[in-house]
């Protein structure tokens, strides 16, 4: 079991198709965390709770929080996109990575990050923190 960081294949063709909107008031994307247990990587097409956080005794919210995006920017040659940093007050719980997926679209998966080791929080603020926005640091880049 493995959480390998990636952009979802399935998203990659998805674009071409149209089917995701990240404009400000556009889609519902959401963040899931999870455990060092999940198999999440490029394969993932959909939110699976397999793997995800424990919901119970945790305070964590089952299937994640709301992202709000930044938008989409072009900057040269390069179009990109960001989320604002999102954070899960009060919570008690250990994620090893994440997954960002599409609520509006049938939970399709966009991307899978992998945070290099266990991260924990007990009885405090868990914070997935974005890096800025830019064409070489966003999130989700096209060069």
């Amino acid at each position: 079991m493995a959480i390998s960081q990636a952009i979802c294949s399935t998203f990659k063709q998805q674009l071409f198709q149209g089917v995701h909107n990240f404009n400000v008031g556009g889609d519902v994307f959401k963040l899931a965390l999870y455990t060092s247990a999940a198999t999440i990587g490029a394969s993932t097409s959909a939110y699976t709770n397999t793997g995800e956080v424990s919901s119970v005794g945790t305070n964590y919210p089952a299937t994640g929080s709301v992202l709000t995006s930044l938008g989409v920017t072009l900057t040269g040659t390069t179009a990109f996109l960001d989320f604002n940093d999102l954070t899960f007050p009060n919570v008690t719980l250990t994620a090893r990575g994440c997954l960002i997926y599409n609520d509006t679209e049938a939970d399709a998966a966009v991307a899978v990050f992998d945070f290099g080791s266990d991260k924990t929080a007990t009885d405090g603020d868990f914070t997935v923190i974005f890096p800025p926005p830019g064409p070489t640091t966003a999130v989700i880049r096209l060069v």
